[in-house]
């Protein structure tokens, strides 16, 4: 009898924990970029349920294997692209394919698929007061102007006026000069996209922040990665999904916190009413 308080309450602790695991997906998905979470449970102590004879113990036969306990095995996240959403910012940015941008922390480089930019006073792009956005030469982007466009590489080209041509003969005062005003593209820098051999070895971190010890590969333009501008990667989160799972749960809790109100009730009938006779 006591083997089914095991059950029920390592039960209600998973339910639990599978509850945390799904509401943060739910709070989570209007957040740009973000990956996600799955938890998966396992049994634990299993043990070998035998048969022998009631005088004579020769020759027992197995039955089955039980469990005491169910627990949470792992949360992984999938990594799976999300849709994407015009926003028409100019400060947003999407990656199509494999990547991850880089962010300048206080705590060192850090990688997000939350392209959900701005510029700080100095007129770096940073995110949300997270850190800098990191270019192709390992420095933070810095973007004076709003008159800029950006390719599908990651470059940031803004329009400079180049200097005035003036047209007629040299030395001569009685030719009509004109002014011409040409424009040409100056970069401001590249963002940097990199991606990582295995994303398992990533570790998620608050405000859609991931860290790892493994060494960043670039792969701006590469492998069908390209920076999407004025964009928005959207979370991979299936919220229909997400509230099926939720009613499960929450019914799985429920029912056995009510079984194990009945476990007590008998343990107490047992201990007070039977230990009378």
């Amino acid at each position: 009898m006591y083997q089914g308080f095991y059950n029920l309450t390592s039960g209600m602790l998973t339910q639990q924990r599978r509850l945390n695991v799904v509401s943060n997906n739910m709070v989570n998905v209007q957040t740009a970029g973000y990956k996600k979470d799955t938890m998966t449970q396992k049994t634990f102590q299993e043990e070998m349920l035998v048969r022998t004879g009631k005088y004579n113990k020769d020759n027992p036969s197995d039955l089955t294997t039980t469990s005491k306990i169910v627990t949470a095995e792992q949360t992984y996240t999938n990594y799976d692209q999300g849709a994407f959403e015009q926003t028409d910012d100019i400060y947003d940015f999407a990656i199509g394919g494999n990547g991850w941008f880089s962010i300048q922390t206080t705590a060192g480089t850090r990688y997000t698929r939350d392209g959900s930019f701005s510029v700080d006073s100095e007129g770096y792009l940073e995110l949300n007061g997270l850190g800098r956005v990191l270019g192709s030469d390992d420095q933070p982007i810095q973007i004076p102007t709003e008159n800029f466009t950006v390719d599908s590489a990651g470059n940031i080209l803004v329009n400079t006026s180049a200097a005035a041509l003036e047209t007629g003969k040299p030395g001569d005062n009685t030719a009509e000069t004109t002014t011409e005003t040409a424009t040409q593209p100056e970069s401001y820098g590249q963002i940097k996209l990199v991606d990582f051999q295995d994303l398992t070895q990533l570790h998620k971190e608050d405000n859609g922040l991931y860290s790892t010890n493994q060494a960043a590969t670039v792969v701006n333009g590469a492998n069908g990665t390209q920076l999407m501008w004025t964009m928005l990667e959207k979370a991979n989160v299936d919220l229909v999904d997400e509230m099926t799972l939720m009613i499960s749960s929450q019914r799985a809790l429920q029912g056995a916190a009510q079984m194990l109100k009945m476990y007590d009730t008998v343990m107490a009938k047992a201990s007070s009413d039977v230990g009378k006779l």
